[in-house]
């Protein structure tokens, strides 16, 4: 069923593309939604069936094909959190110390990725192309990048099945009067580490602060991310935060959350592709922690390994919950659209780490969302923040509106602010997520349509 269903949402996303260049932009929005409605009644019709009524993960005799990974895999035995798993295909590339001249990686044209959302939501010919309700009708016939859907559940927020690269409420660089209240100098044996990680001085979740090296091609077979600060500092340690694509998509369709965490001061490492396990997140942070200690490596000695998160959207999402499991570097995790197929991941988690799931109140997630956190065997502090009031036509249990791609794009502030508390400990961010006035318990969703409607337990 998971083969079909890729099948005809892959179809329907190349046929969007197409229809993007050669028609009018009302025909290739029918073909869109068309492509997507069949892919969510085969989801739909598989969850009925009972294929996904259990984690493949949790279960040692069940084999788990995705259609986006190549190579076969040796599953990472869950009792060795540091276990490398086999990989036939999964090499590492460095792209600042290559071994191999010929394999060099070239820096991505950073000025070439910021796109301001005003362009690219505005010209799109997609309805919702950043979130519900923000393109009611067709205004222009350029061409949109189509975004892979996700293997768990993939039919995007709106109609438009996430074909649409991802686009912040601001993806532009914002310079704030003072990027960091330290003093960033030159590189010194004698500087003094302060405690803490670094962050930028600006708090606001929803902006971009400091520009970013955005580096395609690296850190996982040849398809990860990395994404890291152009001025690191010298005083301080960064954040590492590891990013999982949603099922048959690339780390690039991301870009916008990427480059927001980053912005914010963290380094980002995106695998290529998110199995709901740990073997491809383990060898991503393997590799950057090895960067890390490697002299002359422009991350040498910049990483707080001990300060890692995990995020994703979707199988990103389950790739996340995994790695809080068995990797004891990861301390906390924000899931996007994503919860474990057997509604008991959640309680695995151990004590001492936290966790938050980001939903939409008509994505096909909804039910393994609520299903995982209302578990009664959690035990770790979590929350469950549903996006509310959107005015897409996804429904789910009654409701209709944000849907399966709301929460990296429309709902992605609440991911960087939950990181820079957990990560980065600014405390007073608390209040955003729990109790009952937060912003992100029943506050608005900034630039967006509709309102938070958060819970949290164990606090």
């Amino acid at each position: 069923m998971k083969s079909k269903y890729f099948k005809n949402l892959a179809k329907g996303l190349v046929v969007a593309g197409a229809a993007f260049a050669l028609v009018n932009c009302g025909d290739a929005a029918d073909q869109v939604n068309n492509a997507v409605a069949e892919a969510q009644q085969q989801y739909q019709e598989q969850q009925q069936g009972g294929d996904l009524a259990t984690d493949p993960a949790t279960n040692p005799s069940q084999t788990v094909t995705d259609p986006a990974q190549q190579g076969t895999v040796t599953p990472v035995d869950p009792a060795d959190p540091n276990a490398t798993p086999t990989d036939s295909n999964q090499s590492v590339t460095d792209p600042t110390q290559p071994a191999d001249p010929s394999q060099t990686v070239q820096p991505a044209d950073t000025a070439a990725q910021v796109i301001p959302p005003e362009e690219l939501c505005l010209s799109s010919s997609l309805p919702d192309a950043c979130g519900p309700g923000t393109n009611p009708l067709p205004t222009s016939s350029a061409t949109v990048d189509p975004v892979a859907s996700s293997a768990s559940a993939e039919p995007a927020q709106s109609s438009s099945s996430e074909s649409v690269k991802p686009a912040s409420s601001s993806s532009e660089v914002v310079k704030p009067a003072s990027s960091s209240s330290e003093k960033v100098a030159s590189s010194s044996s004698e500087e003094k580490v302060d405690d803490g990680i670094f962050l930028v001085d600006g708090k606001e979740e929803e902006k971009n602060y400091l520009e970013v090296e955005y580096i395609k091609n690296t850190a996982d077979n040849g398809g990860g991310v990395l994404c890291y600060p152009k001025q690191l500092s010298n005083t301080k340690k960064h954040g590492v935060i590891l990013w999982g694509p949603g099922g048959g998509s690339s780390p690039n369709d991301y870009e916008g959350i990427i480059r927001r965490l980053a912005s914010h001061g963290f380094v980002v490492v995106a695998t290529s592709e998110s199995p709901d396990g740990t073997n491809r997140g383990i060898p991503a942070l393997d590799w950057l922690a090895k960067k890390n200690s490697t002299p002359g490596d422009v991350l040498y000695g910049k990483l707080d390994m001990t300060k890692v998160g995990a995020s994703g959207h979707s199988m990103g999402g389950l790739q996340s919950e995994k790695m809080l499991i068995n990797d004891k570097r990861v301390i906390t995790a924000v899931l996007n659209n994503s919860g474990a197929f057997n509604h008991a991941e959640l309680a695995n988690v151990p004590a001492g780490k936290t966790a938050a799931i980001v939903y939409g109140e008509g994505g096909m997630e909804r039910p393994n969302a609520e299903g995982d956190y209302n578990n009664n065997n959690v035990r770790i502090p979590a929350c469950l923040l549903k996006m509310t009031g959107g005015q897409g036509n996804e429904c789910q249990n009654g409701e209709c509106g944000w849907g399966h791609g709301s929460g990296p794009w429309g709902g992605m502030a609440a991911t960087v602010a939950w990181m820079r508390w957990h990560l980065g400990g600014e405390t007073f961010r608390k209040d955003d997520f729990v109790g009952s006035s937060g912003k992100y318990i029943n506050g608005a969703i900034l630039g967006q349509p509709g309102k938070w409607k958060g819970q949290c337990k164990n606090f």
